[in-house]
């Protein structure tokens, strides 16, 4: 179900329209950009804090999805939704621009190198550390940002892995408890 809120977020990133998305996004609002604005400072898109779970998800963030089971106390993990989706819950999606590359330990700026952007996501004034999700993205970051460039590289697969189509209206048997950790079909 995030999907349609991953597609809008790179469209805007990549600066560009969608005239086709494979998913829920109402293409006649996003095709137009006095609909759908971009070159924007700042984007405001507002959904249910519910629908929080299903747009991290969509952008493939595998940190939270390890499996819980019925039975016994997991122990330490990521996935408590009283902390991923409280009352008024929010994320918030930061491009970061540097005049140089900065050092994964923020130490510095890395003595060569030319401006760099970085995305950098934040749930409930938390950071999200990209690198953690994403061989591509530096997990030695301190900081949890990833560079745009590598991030959007990176979420260029994420609407064919969601199988939006067939995840809502195809036939599919059944899988059992545990064996969907992402939402698409198996």
């Amino acid at each position: 179900m995030g999907i349609g809120y991953q597609q809008e977020v790179i469209a805007r990133l990549k600066n560009h329209t969608l005239g086709y998305s494979g998913s829920q996004i109402n293409v006649t609002l996003d095709n137009n950009t006095a609909t759908f604005p971009l070159n924007q400072s700042l984007y405001f898109d507002f959904s249910h804090d519910t629908n929080i779970v299903s747009v991290l998800t969509a952008f493939g963030l595998t940190q939270f999805s390890g499996l819980l089971l019925p039975t016994a106390y997991p122990g330490e993990h990521n996935l408590t939704i009283s902390h991923i989706v409280p009352f008024g819950a929010r994320l918030d999606i930061e491009i970061i621009r540097t005049p140089k590359p900065l050092a994964a330990d923020r130490s510095g700026y890395v003595a060569a190198g030319k401006e760099t952007k970085y995305i950098h996501f934040v749930l409930n004034q938390r950071t999200i550390p990209l690198g953690a999700s994403f061989g591509e993205c530096d997990a030695a970051r301190v900081d949890g940002w990833c560079e745009l460039e590598t991030f959007l590289k990176v979420q260029e697969e994420m609407s064919a892995r969601a199988k939006y189509d067939e995840a809502c209206f195809g036939e599919y048997k059944p899988r059992p408890w545990g064996t969907v950790m992402d939402g698409a079909p198996l």
